[in-house]
């Protein structure tokens, strides 16, 4: 087996996998670099902006891992078939924590479109649980309020984009 080894018949795959790691960490320092900049110009707290890099890191990850796969040439059928199966089971459990997974979709694009910050005082409109309390903390899934008499509030993120909200 050893015998029918050269090096030379991967030398484009190895420049190629190469040329990719070093993209990969190009792209990692500069998706960092945008969003902490978007996080200053638009003061989100730095727990925030180091949440959403480490979604972008795992996302650039896994892309590379699938062109690592494509670029080598593995079994794509049953490593898909497999993959298929993975994400069918992973989708099914997350459907049944569908609230959890809309928590975290909505904590996403609250950082990088919502339009209040931390310290605003807000009024969530509700008819039942009116809410009238300032913000204290944004994380991944909820929001952590403090009212007037002092209780701590956790909101959670997907109720922020289904209510009315007044900045005070």
């Amino acid at each position: 087996m050893l015998e029918n080894f050269h090096i030379q018949d991967y030398y484009g795959k190895i420049i190629t996998t190469v040329i990719l790691i070093i993209v990969i960490y190009i792209l990692r320092f500069i998706l960092r670099k945008v969003v902490l900049k978007f996080s200053e110009i638009s003061l989100k707290s730095d727990n925030r902006s180091k949440l959403i890099i480490k979604y972008f890191n795992s996302l650039l990850h896994i892309l590379f891992v699938i062109f690592i796969i494509l670029l080598w040439g593995v079994d794509t059928g049953q490593l898909f078939g497999f993959v298929g199966a993975a994400i069918t089971f992973i989708g099914v459990a997350l459907f049944a924590q569908w609230s959890v997974l809309s928590n975290f979709t909505a904590g996403v694009i609250m950082f990088f479109a919502f339009p209040y910050k931390m310290g605003d005082r807000i009024r969530i409109q509700d008819k039942d649980f009116p809410i009238e309390a300032e913000i204290d903390d944004i994380q991944a899934f909820h929001t952590i309020l403090i009212t007037e008499e002092g209780e701590r509030i956790s909101y959670p993120n997907n109720l922020f984009l289904q209510k009315a909200v007044v900045i005070l």
